[in-house]
């Protein structure tokens, strides 16, 4: 389909051209536009007949893959709030997610079968919106949920949203909230995002989707080509040369990626990475995680000045910095987006002149959020319409942003933010523990692995078996990639006479020698 101005909305171009190829499953299926589109009403209709009307909210558990982009188009047509849910969670942190976001209905895939049902059984959910893509006891299998059901538009189509959910230091995530417009889909302009770098509709663009659809850049970055009309190729586990291979086998011009696969992609042998042409190219974008120099330097003199960084939060708002501006200006993550505003205040909410540290604020001009059941972290978190998630920085006389600091003692591992109070909040339900802190230490590939330090209980007596069953009891606590990798001891936590543990101190000594965290 070529057109100078193209239908806005994947609805309309899948009205107006269903026989165009919209997507590659992971497992190399073409899906047309039309397919896809039957699929995303059949949806809709069968959720309504399950009782959801609009504002309710429903959780999935999926892998990338179809369905996964079928529930984001059905709640955006339908009114109602998509929940994702990181796959790599277990029962009772699934379970949380599901009864604060009140999902009416959890679509799972057989892949998590064991956490999907403990977190419905724990959340009290009906076994009839129980549904499962594959075999799950006690789920109605997915395809139910659209047999039977019209292929056609379904009526009343009002714009929905996805209401992700991100953790804070007080270890428990909270839903970031938006309000229903209450209009037509067609009238959000979704795809608009992508023009913020430079992204245009069409004009044989192919989005390249690497990470998991969870996530939420990767979910915004996926749904927003998809409305622009570019092809979406999915990755369901990613690996260095197979996102090679399919950079060069379907002329992939664009994805959003974590420095972490940059490192990886890196590590190849200089043989493999010339075996595949990725001129195509055109904007590599990365985020979610601090990238070291001489990594991008790297990367942009394999890949060209395709490679792009930007700075945001899942509440909204944000930085971007073109290869130029990088090169220009060494370790900006850039200027405010169009639709954003940037400001650094200092500790008594008052802005800072360039060059001066302070905290980082952001605000978008297209709307606002709440904290899902958490107006104190709303309000607490704002100065105005500005809201923080804690990082300290500063902007240049020129407007771009450089941070110097991260979410206070957050760990950012392959890209993933890990909080450790959360973790904390877990090993101190161990018996043997009487204190407890949790903080990342250098991991040449992931930027950081967690570390655990504990204080011991009277009478039971530091050592190898300890750790050892204090790392099993996170196993049933913790998602894997929140869990600590090793276990150290400490007779005494540092802390003032108020409470306040120096983690800075317990951090510092696994840091010495190497660039530490910022």
């Amino acid at each position: 389909m070529t057109t100078s101005a193209p239908p806005n909305g994947f609805w309309a171009q899948a009205t107006a051209d269903p026989d165009r190829t919209v997507l590659t499953a992971p497992d190399g299926t073409p899906w047309t536009a039309g397919r896809l589109h039957a699929a995303v009403n059949q949806l809709v209709h069968g959720l309504r007949a399950a009782g959801l009307e609009r504002g309710d909210a429903f959780a999935v558990v999926l892998p990338n893959g179809v369905e996964f982009l079928t529930t984001y188009l059905a709640a955006s047509q339908a009114g109602l709030y998509l929940v994702p849910v990181n796959h790599h969670l277990v029962g009772p942190e699934i379970a949380w997610i599901v009864a604060d976001s009140g999902a009416k209905a959890l679509i799972a895939h057989e892949r998590f079968a064991d956490a999907a049902t403990a977190a419905a059984d724990e959340a009290r959910l009906p076994a009839e919106h129980r549904y499962a893509v594959g075999d799950v006891p006690g789920f109605v299998p997915y395809a139910e949920l659209l047999a039977g059901q019209p292929a056609s538009a379904p009526q009343d189509r009002t714009l929905g949203w996805v209401m992700n959910y991100t953790s804070g230091t007080t270890g428990r995530p909270r839903g970031i909230r938006r309000p229903l417009p209450g209009k037509p889909p067609e009238e959000a302009h979704l795809g608009g995002f992508l023009g913020i770098f430079g992204i245009q509709p069409f004009g044989g663009n192919v989005h390249l989707v690497c990470s998991p659809l969870y996530h939420t850049a990767v979910l915004q970055f996926a749904g927003a080509a998809l409305h622009i009309g570019h092809p979406l190729v999915l990755m369901d586990r990613w690996a260095p040369e197979e996102m090679l291979r399919l950079v060069d086998r379907h002329r992939c011009t664009h994805t959003h990626m974590v420095p972490t696969q940059f490192h990886r992609l890196l590590a190849l042998p200089q043989a493999t990475r010339a075996a595949y042409d990725v001129s195509s190219m055109r904007h590599a974008i990365h985020g979610a995680a601090p990238c070291p120099e001489h990594v991008k330097r790297a990367m942009i003199d394999w890949w060209g000045e395709c490679v792009e960084e930007y700075y945001a939060a899942s509440e909204g708002g944000g930085a971007f910095a073109t290869a130029r501006d990088w090169l220009k200006k060494p370790g900006t993550v850039g200027k405010a987006w169009p639709i954003s505003e940037l400001a650094v205040f200092d500790d008594d909410g008052e802005p800072v002149p360039p060059g001066e540290l302070g905290t980082v604020y952001m605000k978008m001009t297209t709307g606002g959020f709440s904290y899902h059941k958490d107006e104190a972290k709303t309000r607490k978190h704002r100065i105005g319409d500005f809201f923080t998630v804690g990082d300290l920085g500063y902007l240049d006389e020129d407007g771009y942003l450089y941070l110097r600091d991260r979410k206070i003692d957050m760990i950012i591992s392959g890209g993933v933010n890990i909080y450790p109070a959360e973790i904390e909040s877990a090993l101190l339900t161990h018996p043997a523990v009487a204190d407890a802190a949790a903080f990342g230490i250098p991991h040449d590939d992931w930027g950081e692995e967690v570390k655990a330090v504990v204080e011991p209980a009277p009478g039971h007596p530091a050592g190898a078996v300890l750790a050892a069953d204090i790392l099993r009891h996170c196993e049933r606590h913790l998602a894997g990639y929140k869990r600590p990798k090793s276990v150290d001891f400490i007779a005494a936590m540092p802390r003032d006479p108020n409470g306040k543990l120096y983690k800075r101190r317990l951090r510092e000594p696994y840091w010495e020698g190497r660039e530490k965290p910022v």
